[in-house]
This record gives structure tokens, C-alpha cells and sequence, in this order.
């Protein structure tokens, strides 16, 4: 039986020399990936107590709502600056080479609220610690997150100790 990372698609030297850039694309193109995956992360969820999942845009998107519908539970969505139409809360992070920010609208969590973040991949872990900054800005608590790839190298588990983290498949490098 195959595994999800059987479905990961690696090219070497992308984005650039030394880096193996890891495809979350070919899990989504094959039905069997795409099952096994979010099954993998549904397995995860199973014993958890919580109200919401969250998902950035857009590959938190793709594996969030599948997740979210299963579980009947709400989706809420993160977004990039300006793309939400109600009044937000926002949150600027750090990239690479410079920053973002993101949004959510300002009533999409409720006080108390029992919250799990999907999302594809976890490198240095700065999207998801301002996701939950936003998430906890809102009154709500974050009790998993889940991630279908893990860059184990560039240590984003650091940013996020004090949370339950778990990943399908966890690549060592970076």
C-alpha cells in the first residue's frame, strides 16, 4: 500500500541550488493521494475536542475544507491582506525575504472556541504562529495543528512549542 509521501513529487535544485523543493501538487492530482491524505490528517483529528478548522489560502483551502466537512465542522479561511469583505483582524509575519500579512474576519471566531489549524506544509513556521495570534486576538484556542508536509530542517516546530503539532509526512532537510 502506498504512502502519502509516495505522491510527493521532489525537484532537486528549486528554487534554487541545494534546496529539494517538495510538490504538494501531485498529492492533489492523483485520487489516491489526495484520499490518503486527508484520511491521514482526518486520523489525527479523531480523539480531538474542537469547534473550527482554519486554513490559510490556498493549499490550507484545499486540505481544510475536506477535513472541516467530514468532521461537520466550520471552516474559516485566512487570507492574504485584502481579500475579505467584513471587518478583519490582520496580523504581519516574516518571510524570507521580507513580509506579509494576513487576515480573518473579526467575527469568524467566537470566544472559547475550540480550534484546529490544517494547512500543506510547515517550514519556518511564521504563517502559523501569526495564524494563531490571530486565532487567540479573537478569543479562541488552539488545541492541533496539522500539516501535511513537515521541513523538519528549518525547525517551524520551534515557533510553535506549546501547541500539539503533527504532520503526515516529515522530510529532515529543508
Amino acid at each position: 500500500m502506498k504512502k502519502v509521501e509516495d505522491y510527493v513529487r521532489s525537484i532537486p535544485d528549486f528554487p534554487e541550488p541545494g534546496i529539494i523543493f517538495r510538490d504538494v501538487t501531485t498529492i492533489l492530482q492523483d485520487p489516491d493521494g489526495l484520499h490518503l491524505a486527508i484520511d491521514k490528517i482526518l486520523d489525527s483529528l479523531k480523539d480531538a475536542d474542537f469547534d473550527v478548522v482554519v486554513g490559510p489560502e490556498s493549499r490550507g483551502f484545499i486540505f481544510g475544507v475536506p477535513v472541516a466537512y467530514a468532521m461537520h465542522k466550520g471552516f474559516v479561511p485566512v487570507r492574504k491582506k485584502g481579500k475579505l469583505p467584513c471587518e478583519t483582524v490582520s496580523m504581519e509575519y516574516d518571510l524570507e525575504y521580507g513580509s506579509a500579512v494576513i487576515e480573518m474576519h473579526k467575527d469568524s471566531i467566537k470566544p472559547g472556541q475550540k480550534v484546529v489549524i490544517v494547512d500543506d506544509l510547515i517550514a519556518t513556521g511564521g504563517t502559523t504562529e501569526a495564524i494563531i495570534k490571530l486565532i487567540e486576538q479573537l478569543g479562541g484556542q488552539v488545541v492541533k495543528i496539522c500539516f501535511v508536509m513537515e521541513l523538519a530542517g528549518l525547525k517551524g516546530r520551534e515557533k510553535l512549542a506549546g501547541y500539539e503539532v503533527e504532520s503526515v509526512i516529515t522530510y529532515e532537510g529543508n
